[in-house]
């Protein structure tokens, strides 16, 4: 036997002889005669015929050969619904489940008579499946029933699976009881499928996702909306936490929040302020006010019923207190001695660093003979973590002015001479020349003052530099030659005259000796040469000519 597809699917079942149709509740069930191998040589007429429901014989509809139209014998409910097609397949409108039967078609020809059967199976998709009747909650370890999950009209029924995160539930007996039941329309025929299912939650469950899986011949398969329950257990931990800022500073407010694992979760906590009980209804939290370094300490939060479960934390209250000597404006002189002291109290390590004009220090210096280069503004920045402070003091070095390098050089043209008076005091020292002139620049670093002066001597002149400020004054000269005066067109001398003399002295003084011993060494050879004149006879007195080369020499030593 070969099974055909009618409308959407033909089963083939071995070992029987009766071919299987399947058709679509409400739509047309085409049931085919031979597979469309069903017009023989000599043929008569096709009849359609079925087996009504008390198994007696029924006749559907006659088709002669010679003629168009099929003869409808039916006199039941199939009258209005059936036809044939042209292949001589029986059409049956408007397929119920009352069409599931055996229909046959009997060929009959002028040398045969065939007959083929053909049973008919009517099939419906179910409805998506619906979990209806949902617990409002689900209690940590107590079997509950969750819901119940229904599909209907439906033929053959529909498998019901439950799954828990797209796993499928096994029915244990035990934690887990899955109870399916099948339900027929009496006017339909079709089945509905309800499925009920206890489930015991647990509190990993809270954020389970329950669905429902309808199976079916027709496929594919539907699946519920998923549901998620809430789980009720009882609390087994208390935490207390401090949601202020950290670090929390004398001055912040502080909250803390009590809280526990349960579910529902308890909404009244008593919180243990410093040894003190203090019970919050409705709220989960408490906030202290305005701490002070005195609200450092263990505060405690437990459940109403019971004291026992509880958690604790210790706060800590960050302060830091500091105390500079001396602060503002310090005036001090010259080589006298600064004591500088920095009292800090904290609630943890303090980092401390100095600054002097905005410059970083490695550390304060020693100010046990104060300098000019002492003055300055210094800061001292102290903090810990979330606080600090900035304490200062500004230091003023004074002193009597003293001058400290009074020279002088000629311009780079030749024609001015610059003198350079250098000077420390405080304050400021004020200048004062002895000659008029262009000042051309001056400056004052850490107590050191530069004052420079450009001159045009047409006699040699000795300038003086007064330098005074409050403290007193000093003064200082120096010679200055006439510009004029000079030889310009030789190499231009030391501006030290004086020096520049000595030298010169010096030199001729050194021709002179050398001049004196090349006398006398001429002297020494012509006396050994008249000794030699003795031996042999020659006068003492020796050559007039040798007389004169004597009194050359001496002369020329004397000069």
């Amino acid at each position: 036997c070969v099974c055909v597809i009618c409308d959407v699917l033909v089963l083939y079942f071995p070992g029987s002889c009766v071919e299987t149709v399947i058709g679509l509740y409400g739509e047309t069930i085409e049931v085919p005669c031979n597979n469309g191998t069903n017009k023989p040589n000599g043929l008569i007429f096709t009849k359609w015929k079925y087996v009504k429901d008390d198994g007696s014989p029924g006749d559907l509809l006659v088709k002669q050969a010679q003629k168009d139209e099929a003869t409808v014998s039916a006199t039941d409910g199939y009258k209005s619904r059936v036809s044939i097609a042209a292949n001589s397949s029986l059409l049956i409108a408007r397929g119920s489940l009352a069409d599931q039967r055996v229909f046959t078609c009997m060929v009959v020809s002028l040398t045969n008579l065939e007959e083929y059967s053909v049973e008919v199976k009517v099939h419906k998709k179910p409805s998506a499946p619906v979990i209806k009747n949902n617990a409002k909650e689900l209690e940590n370890g107590k079997l509950t029933q969750l819901g119940e999950c229904v599909v209907e009209n439906a033929n053959p029924p529909a498998d019901l699976i439950w799954k828990k995160n797209n796993q499928p539930l096994v029915d244990d007996g035990k934690t887990i009881i899955i109870t399916s039941t099948i339900t027929k329309d009496k006017i339909t025929g079709l089945s509905s499928t309800s499925s009920r299912l206890q489930y015991t939650a647990r509190k990993e469950d809270v954020e389970s996702q329950f669905t429902c899986t309808a199976k079916h011949e027709m496929g594919p398969d539907q699946v519920s909306e998923p549901e998620t329950f809430p789980i009720h257990y009882p609390t087994e931990n208390v935490s207390l936490r401090v949601v202020s800022q950290s670090p929390i500073r004398e001055g912040d407010d502080v909250t803390l929040k009590c809280q526990a694992d349960g579910n529902p979760p308890p909404t009244s906590f008593n919180f243990n302020i410093k040894g003190k009980k203090v019970t919050v209804m409705d709220n989960d939290v408490y906030t202290l006010t305005g701490v002070t370094r005195a609200d450092t300490g263990i505060y405690k939060c437990s459940l109403l019923d019971n004291d026992v479960m509880e958690s604790t934390q210790f706060v800590t209250v960050s302060f830091l207190d500091v105390s500079l000597t001396p602060t503002g404006k310090v005036l001090k002189k010259l080589g006298e001695n600064l004591m500088v002291s920095l009292d800090k109290n904290a609630s943890s390590e303090a980092k401390v660093t100095w600054t002097k004009d905005n410059r970083k220090l490695d550390k304060l210096p020693n100010f046990s003979k104060l300098t000019y280069s002492d003055a300055g503004l210094y800061v001292c920045d102290v903090s810990i973590e979330g606080i600090k402070r900035s304490l200062s003091f500004e230091l003023t070095v004074e002193g009597t002015p003293k001058i400290t390098s009074l020279t002088k050089h000629r311009s780079n043209d030749g024609k001015h001479k610059v003198l350079t008076c250098e000077a420390e005091g405080s304050p400021k020292p004020d200048v004062q020349w002895s000659v008029n002139g262009t000042n051309d620049e001056m400056s004052y670093v850490n107590g050191k003052a530069t004052y420079k002066l450009t001159v045009v001597p047409s006699k040699n002149l000795t300038v003086s530099c007064l330098v005074t400020n409050k403290l007193g004054e000093d003064t200082k000269e120096i010679s200055v030659f006439s510009l004029f005066e000079e030889d310009t067109s030789k190499p231009e001398k030391n501006e030290d005259g004086a020096e520049q003399a000595k030298v010169i002295v010096g030199i001729v003084v050194g021709l002179l000796v050398v001049a004196a011993l090349v006398g006398l060494t001429y002297w020494i050879y012509i006396k050994k040469t008249r000794q030699g004149s003795w031996k042999t006879g020659e006068k003492e007195a020796g050559t007039s000519e040798e007389s004169k080369k004597l009194e050359e020499n001496n002369h020329k030593a004397d000069v």
